[in-house]
């Protein structure tokens, strides 16, 4: 087993569930550090919707990582958390959690069932592909070790956060040996805009119970100015489709609905009520509810067009406030990304995660060629196709 996040450690207690002599080996000091980062905002486990609803969260989906989401779902789930004596429960938005709110808890306990079942973890212990014999070949304190092992789960992660573990220097690796690779790109990320000094000085302000649409995507949620861009968990949602446009065109207009729950001619109304000597930003606060922040974001807005928001009349202005343009000019570096698309193809594996070029060795997790949005979907996945792949070599250990 190498890598030790949640695919790999899953797939290391299916397999000494079995019997199986398993040996995780990890390049950093320590397991589990991208899932403890993960936990810092609750640990959303998996989500609560019905599994029809879950698995459109994946975009198309492939056939094989529905499967494994399906033979190990958010009910096995719950139920695993809740074998290693974490209770759980379910917000209000729908997302699961521990009851403890962070992940500690559950890795703890996690690796002490691990050591249980006999589970070794060899850390500091860098991938580095095979040896001309086939053995597993790991830099270890700027020395080489080598290990002999009867089948391989490949659990790499893919290249967010690096310096938890996650670099990706498998790609070159496996791409050597044939393995065929859709190119790594950030998912769930920010977007760099050219902001004035204006929004720059509302920097870190929240966009809250807002809107976003981009061409026929929408969601709704939060957003947060960043000093070069726009972030959270509702521009997250739409990442995969901006990601391309920007890829596409160099940059991508993201509009903003800052009253979604009133309509245009209900704005429209109040923003031609008598102000007196009020500012419009102040009348807009009060009559609107808008915050600073929103303000800045629409005063941006006409600013670029040589068009002072005081100048345009109230149906522009209601116009305006629930279609606010942003240009989005950038994605941020997949370093700073929660997670990535991209990665290993599922035409290049088997129907048990076995590497079609690399016979007896396995990938689950982040080095697949999957993206999801945040709410619980991404460690669902990381956990079953770790389950899958545990799996797919337990039958290549009984079959050859």
């Amino acid at each position: 087993m190498i890598g030790g996040g949640p695919a790999g450690l899953m797939a290391a207690e299916v397999l000494a569930r079995a019997g199986i002599a398993v040996t995780v080996y990890d390049a950093m000091p320590s397991v589990g550090r991208k899932f403890l980062l993960a936990g810092r905002g609750g640990l959303n486990l998996t989500h609560s919707e019905p599994l029809d609803r879950f698995l459109t969260r994946y975009g198309a989906i492939d056939p094989l990582l529905k499967a494994a989401i399906e033979h190990f779902p958010p009910a096995a789930l719950r139920a695993w958390a809740e074998g290693l004596g974490q209770e759980i429960f379910t917000g209000s938005s729908g997302r699961v959690f521990p009851r403890a709110m962070k992940a500690s808890p559950l890795l703890r306990g996690w690796l002490r069932r691990l050591g249980d079942l006999g589970v070794r973890v060899a850390l500091r212990h860098r991938w580095r592909g095979w040896s001309e014999d086939g053995r597993l070949r790991f830099d270890h304190g700027g020395r080489e070790v080598t290990a002999t092992a009867g089948v391989t789960v490949l659990a790499l992660g893919g290249a967010s956060w690096p310096r938890l573990g996650s670099d990706a220097a498998w790609t070159e690796e496996l791409a050597a040996r044939g393995v065929a690779i859709a190119p790594l790109a950030p998912s769930n990320c920010g977007f760099t805009a050219a902001w004035s000094e204006a929004m720059r000085r509302v920097e870190g302000a929240p966009l809250k119970r807002i809107a976003l649409r981009f061409g026929d995507h929408g969601v709704r949620g939060e957003a947060v100015v960043t000093r070069g861009g726009l972030e959270g968990g509702a521009v997250y949602a739409l990442s995969p489709h901006l990601r391309e446009a920007v890829a596409r065109g160099g940059a991508a207009t993201l509009h903003v609905d800052l009253r979604p729950d009133m309509t245009e001619a209900a704005l429209t109304e109040r923003v031609a009520a008598p102000r007196g000597k009020q500012s419009l930003s102040n009348s807009l606060r009060k009559a609107l509810k808008l915050p600073p922040v929103a303000a800045a974001l629409l005063h941006e807005a006409t600013t670029a067009k040589g068009r002072p928001l005081a100048s345009l009349p109230a149906g522009e202005v209601a116009a305006l406030v629930k279609a606010v343009p942003v240009q989005l000019t950038g994605v941020q570096p997949i370093a700073n990304a929660i997670s990535t698309a991209g990665g290993i193809r599922f035409d290049a594996v088997d129907a048990h995660f076995m590497l079609k070029a690399v016979p007896g060795v396995f990938a689950a997790g982040e080095m697949l060629d999957w993206e999801a949005p945040t709410g619980g979907y991404l460690l669902q996945a990381c956990f079953a196709t770790g389950v899958a792949a545990a799996e797919g070599a337990l039958r290549w250990l009984k079959t050859g």
